[in-house]
C-alpha cells in the first residue's frame, strides 16, 4: 500500500506570523533543475523536500575522475541558489530558491499537543504567510503536514493531514478564490532532523507552506520557511501510543 496519497485540490488561502530572524542565510548550489509541483500521481517525495542521508564518499584519486588528454572543464554555472532563514527558537523557517518560497512552522507554535485545532498565536503566523503569498502573486499553494516517529504511522498520517487542513482553512480565509491548494499529510515520512532526540523530533513535527516565486522576488515577511507536503485523504484512525507529530 502506498504511503503517499493523491493530492487534493482546494481553493482559498491564509496568513502567517512574523518572528525575529537571527540566522544567517545559507547558499546552496544544486546541479538539478528547480523543484516543480506534484503531479496527479503519487510523488516519490514531497516537492522541495530535503533528505538527511549523508553524501556519498568520493575518492579524489580515482582514475575515473581525471580528465582525458585534451579535455577541459565546462564553465561553472549556478543553477539554483537556496537561502535559508530560521528564527532563534527554530519555530519558523523560510527557504527561498530561484523558483519557490517555502515556510515551515513547528507544530508546537500552531497546535496543542496531539491536536489539529489552531491556537490563538497560529492565526498571526499564518496570516503573515498569506501576505507573502499575495506579494508573490501565488495561485498554487502547497500545504504539507508532518509528524515525528512516535505513535503509530496511521495516527501520524491522520494527524498530519488534519493539521495541514487546519492551516489550509486559515490560509484560504486570507487568499482569494483564484488560489488553488494541494494538501497532504505525510506522517513521519521525510524527516528533516534525527528522530532519535526530542530536539530532532520537534523539528520534524511541522506544517510546510510553499508556492512558486513570483514577480515580488526579494520581498518577504518574518515567517520561517519550510518544506512540506499537502494533506492526503488518509482516514486511518489514530491510537493512544503517543503524539506522532506533536
Amino acid at each position: 500500500m502506498s504511503r503517499h496519497p493523491y493530492p487534493q485540490t482546494r481553493r482559498p488561502a491564509a496568513p502567517r506570523a512574523a518572528g525575529t530572524v537571527v540566522l544567517a542565510a545559507a547558499l546552496v548550489l544544486t546541479l538539478g533543475a528547480g523543484s516543480g509541483w506534484a503531479d496527479e500521481g503519487e510523488p516519490s517525495a514531497p516537492p522541495g523536500s530535503t533528505t538527511t542521508s549523508p553524501p556519498p564518499e568520493v575518492d579524489s584519486n580515482s582514475p575515473g575522475l581525471k580528465l582525458a588528454d585534451g579535455a577541459t572543464l565546462a564553465p561553472a554555472k549556478v543553477l539554483d541558489i537556496k537561502s535559508v532563514v530560521e528564527d532563534l527558537g527554530g519555530e519558523e523557517r523560510r527557504e527561498d530558491t530561484n523558483t519557490d518560497v517555502k515556510f515551515a512552522l513547528q507544530a508546537e507554535v500552531l497546535f496543542p499537543k496531539d491536536s489539529s485545532k489552531l491556537n490563538p498565536e497560529a492565526t498571526a503566523r499564518i496570516k503573515a504567510i498569506a501576505a507573502e503569498a499575495e506579494a508573490q502573486k501565488a495561485t498554487d499553494v502547497r500545504v504539507f503536514g508532518f509528524t515525528d516517529n512516535l505513535g503509530s504511522y496511521s495516527h501520524g498520517k491522520k494527524l498530519s493531514r488534519q493539521r495541514a487542513e487546519a492551516v489550509h482553512d486559515e490560509l484560504a480565509g486570507h487568499l482569494g478564490p483564484e488560489v488553488t491548494f494541494s494538501v497532504r499529510g505525510y506522517s513521519e515520512d521525510y524527516p528533516i532532523a534525527d528522530n532519535g532526540s526530542e530536539e530532532g523530533r520537534k523539528k520534524n513535527r511541522r506544517v510546510e507552506v510553499s508556492f512558486p516565486r513570483g514577480t515580488a522576488a526579494g520581498t518577504g515577511t518574518d515567517a520561517g520557511s519550510g518544506t512540506g507536503p499537502a494533506g492526503d485523504n488518509d482516514d486511518g484512525t489514530g491510537d493512544a501510543s503517543g503524539d506522532a507529530g506533536d
